[in-house]
């Protein structure tokens, strides 16, 4: 496993690269001009062209290119905000554990309630269990994600006036944000259960531990369950990752001073090493988000753990 684990890290480095290296792009080919935007409409084309020279926004992209790439991952220099002249490193170390906090929140609650319903639904497949469990997925699924952060504002900021509807402060404002980036979690993760418990349920061992006089409750929780969580685990991480990365729009419009809302005014403003440092985090977050998934797999199921070390064994004999 660790020989396994280190080669997964090092994967991560031509992912990150890649990642650092099309941000970098899209940001160079996308309408606006920077320097244009930070002097407002009051500057001269001599100021402009000016602050492009002192930006290096003139100098050729292979050049601009190389220098990013070069004072990032070499010297590990993640440069200042164009706008607010504040280091980034600083920024992030400030904003990335807001949306950690967010987004495990986010992840506990989906797991809290999706697993359960999806289990509710396969042992009552057909029945109203069921079918309550998929309705309630499928309007999950269909919500967007910022009509909903407005109707919870609505409902319970202003009519009840219960929770604040921005800001950051203790728990409860944490509760608004966290509901609205659950929703889609809780219906995936439903969803996902329920179609894995019905194939296992099925199986022969299952009708086995049951005809053994087993409880219904312990063949669903150490048997079936158990080996349904192959599938889960994937859906828990994926949506893990993308929801660091689709906080951005529930951290703007709950004023959450998160990375999500950091890399959203970055792109508004054309703040280009906001947007290429703040993206380069968030792949390299879900990177290690995928390999916590491959971990569990092994502690999920002892079987790849062993694949995992036969495979090893057999490098290490081949050499």
């Amino acid at each position: 496993m660790l020989r396994y684990t280190l080669r997964r890290l090092l994967w991560m480095i031509p992912i990150v690269l890649g990642v650092a290296i099309l941000v970098f792009t899209l940001m160079t080919f996308c309408p606006g001009d920077p320097a244009q935007i930070l002097l407002s409409g009051s500057a001269t084309d001599e100021d402009i062209q000016a602050l492009r020279d002192n930006l290096g926004l003139n100098d050729p992209y292979l050049v601009r290119l190389g220098n990013f790439l070069g004072n990032t991952f070499l010297k590990f220099d993640l440069g200042s905000s164009w706008m607010t002249k504040v280091a980034i490193k600083d920024e992030i170390a400030t904003r990335l554990p807001r949306t950690f906090t967010l987004g495990i929140i986010s992840l506990l609650i989906s797991v809290a309630v999706g697993i359960p319903l999806g289990i509710i639904a396969a042992v009552n497949q057909g029945r109203l269990g069921d079918n309550i469990a998929t309705a309630l997925a499928l309007i999950g699924a269909s919500i967007p994600g910022f009509w909903l952060a407005l109707l919870l504002i609505l409902l319970f900021s202003v009519k009840l006036n219960w929770l604040p509807s921005m800001g950051i402060g203790g728990v409860k404002y944490y509760i608004l944000p966290a509901l609205t980036g659950c929703t889609y979690g809780i219906a995936t993760l439903t969803r996902q259960t329920r179609s894995s418990m019905l194939d296992v349920i099925r199986s022969d061992y299952i009708t086995t531990a049951r005809s053994k006089g087993v409880s219904e409750l312990h063949v669903i929780t150490r048997h079936a369950l158990k080996n349904a969580l192959i599938p889960i685990i994937t859906v828990v991480g994926t949506h893990f990752g993308m929801m660091l990365g689709g906080q951005m729009i529930t951290e703007t419009i709950f004023s959450i001073p998160g990375m999500g809302s950091y890399i959203i005014g970055g792109v508004n403003q054309r703040d280009y090493p906001v947007v290429q440092i703040g993206s380069i985090f968030l792949a390299i977050v879900f990177s290690l988000s995928m390999l916590v998934v491959d971990l569990l797999y092994a502690a999920a199921d002892p079987r790849i753990k062993a694949r995992y070390s036969q495979s090893a064994k057999r490098k290490v004999k081949t050499k």
